[in-house]
């Protein structure tokens, strides 16, 4: 059974950072893209960031270019979200989802697998 595992979510207040981490099990997914994707209440989910199985290529949407940087480690099977100068319209469910291609891909529907989503709060 494939799982993704998010964790590191909380409140914090604007300005500040978390550091999210998503663990996978049941599968490799060295060779897979993996992305970050949020949802705020009342909102459609939305793509945050991506990156590609190697590592070398990112992706991110306009709003949180400069202050979330996205990693992996292939070896431990799991991706990372570093969260910087947070702002309350951050305040959000994250979601990690692992990708069926390799390459950098950033649309919902090439994600095939999805975690349950960590909370984050982040208040003015």
């Amino acid at each position: 059974q494939v799982q993704l595992v998010e964790s590191g979510g909380g409140l914090v207040q604007a300005g500040g950072s978390l550091r999210l981490s998503c663990a996978a099990s049941g599968r490799n997914f060295r060779y897979s893209a993996m992305g970050w994707f949020r949802q705020a209440p009342g909102k459609e989910r939305e793509f945050v960031a991506a990156v590609s199985w190697s590592g070398v290529n990112t992706n991110y949407a306009d709003s949180v270019k400069g202050r979330f940087t996205i990693s992996r480690d292939n070896a431990k099977n799991t991706v990372y979200l570093q969260m910087n100068n947070l702002k309350p319209d951050d305040t959000a469910v994250y979601y990690c989802a692992g990708a069926t291609l390799g390459v950098l891909t950033t649309t919902p529907t090439n994600f095939r697998y999805w975690g349950q989503g960590t909370q984050v709060t982040v208040s003015s």
